[in-house]
């Protein structure tokens, strides 16, 4: 099942696009962080792993076991830029582990396989 998408795609590029280009409005930060969000979510549609990007927007991802209640057994916590960098390939995930811009816990939580996401790549 998709994800319901409640950014539009077109609007969610060019908000990307733009935070490339070094715009860091907080509007453009917010849509695109909700836009990378919905499309790791209809990339990788689960509800194994939960990726937080605090306060813009959670999604939950990756095929596995369902998480009800409390908190789930396998999530990513990071803040904006470092989640646009990962979305847009600007950031490896392992150094961004290391220098702990991300927290990833539990056995699922590496999803270092799906970034960068392909419909924010530069295309340039």
């Amino acid at each position: 099942m998709a994800v319901r998408r409640r950014t539009d795609p077109a609007v969610g590029r060019t908000a990307v696009a733009s935070w490339r280009s070094g715009d860091a409005a907080r509007a453009t930060v917010t849509t695109a962080v909700r836009f990378t969000l919905e499309e790791i979510a209809d990339v990788a549609p689960g509800h194994a792993v939960e990726v937080r990007v605090p306060p813009w927007g959670a999604v939950q991802c990756v095929e596995g076991p369902r998480h009800t209640r409390g908190t789930p057994p396998n999530v990513v916590e990071t803040d904006p830029e470092t989640w646009l960098g990962l979305a847009c390939g600007l950031v490896s995930w392992h150094d961004a582990v290391t220098d702990g811009r991300v927290s990833a816990s539990g056995d699922r939580a590496d999803i270092s396989h799906l970034l960068p996401l392909q419909a924010v790549r530069d295309r340039s």
